[in-house]
């Protein structure tokens, strides 16, 4: 899972948080955002990710209403 494609979309799209690829061949990470704009974002995450990637599938949770955005940007964490 190349995560520079997933920096470019959440940049596109307006979203903040970071993404993460694990050691069990899985991504993680959060994003924020407008509620629109995350919602955007969890669909290209479900269907679309970077060419180079398959998607068996995708599981959203802890989703809340926050008061403010905790990030800046959206990043790759290592």
């Amino acid at each position: 899972f190349s995560n520079q494609y997933t920096e470019e979309e959440a940049r596109k799209l307006g979203v903040v948080g970071w993404v993460k690829n694990t050691s069990q061949g899985t991504v993680t990470g959060q994003v924020q955002g407008p509620e629109d704009k995350v919602n955007a974002m969890k669909s290209w995450l479900s269907r679309v990710g970077s060419p180079s990637s398959r998607i068996d599938r995708t599981n959203f949770s802890n989703e809340k209403e926050i008061s403010k955005l905790d990030f800046s940007g959206f990043s790759t964490r290592y």
